[in-house]
């Protein structure tokens, strides 16, 4: 059967596939899902109030089409008068799996990202609150700014890096990715025990401390060593 007969058979024109730019090249990668794991960093899960002892990981998702692309703006949602900025490694998945060992979970990664989880805060607060899901807070448009994927190959070892972001040129994020409580191998492991991941899936890997509000007109500078810079402006 052709493309175009399959196309006819769907009720309205499907949407196209989330993708992100690969760095170098003409390639996109097709994004699946994106799981976010929450508190990674000790200094983050104290500033939020919780105990910074290791403990097992916990994920929550955002959609595929919550991803801004490269160079684009960030716009300031609706329903919340304070939205936070996170910074984040993003680890792109070209292999899935169920159950896969931490000694084998690097053969998955594809390659990496600078990432912004943008969070209504106001909103998750709220969430937390009545003992409700966050996706409100989370998973709205526009909540993953993203930069081009780096392929694992030309990245460095991640085990270490500065993790930063600037707001109008001033440092509120500034740690580094040895501070994160689950490593890469871990985090994938401990997740393909939950979903079976699958080709096209994104990681980020969580924020170190210094969150905070995000005004309209604000400069969003995020860096990690030897991934890449991401800009974007709220509007």
């Amino acid at each position: 059967m052709t493309i175009e007969a399959l196309d006819q058979n769907f009720v309205f024109t499907p949407l196209p596939v989330p993708t992100l730019p690969v760095r170098g090249t003409d390639k996109l990668f097709p994004v699946h899902r994106i799981y976010c794991v929450g508190r990674n960093f000790a200094d983050h899960a104290v500033e939020m109030g919780h105990d910074p002892n290791r403990e097992p990981p916990f994920f929550f998702q955002k959609n595929p089409d919550t991803l801004v692309l490269p160079g684009r703006d960030f716009p300031y949602p609706s329903a919340s008068n304070d939205v936070h900025h996170e910074v984040e490694l993003v680890v792109a998945l070209h292999k899935g799996g169920k159950d896969i060992a931490p000694e084998n979970a690097m053969e998955h990664v594809f390659g990496y990202a600078v990432g912004l989880d943008m969070t209504r805060r106001d909103l998750q607060g709220e969430a937390k609150k009545a003992g409700r899901p966050w996706e409100t807070a989370k998973a709205f448009e526009a909540s993953a700014p993203c930069t081009a994927l780096v392929p694992a190959a030309q990245a460095p070892d991640l085990a270490t890096g500065a993790i930063r972001l600037t707001v109008n040129g001033q440092t509120r994020q500034d740690g580094d990715l040895s501070q994160m409580i689950w490593k890469i191998p871990e985090m994938i492991s401990y997740l393909s025990g939950l979903f079976e991941l699958q080709p096209g899936d994104l990681i980020f890997a969580g924020t170190p401390a210094g969150v905070g509000a995000v005004q309209r007109g604000d400069e969003l500078v995020g860096h990690i060593e030897g991934v890449g810079e991401l800009r974007t402006r709220v509007v």
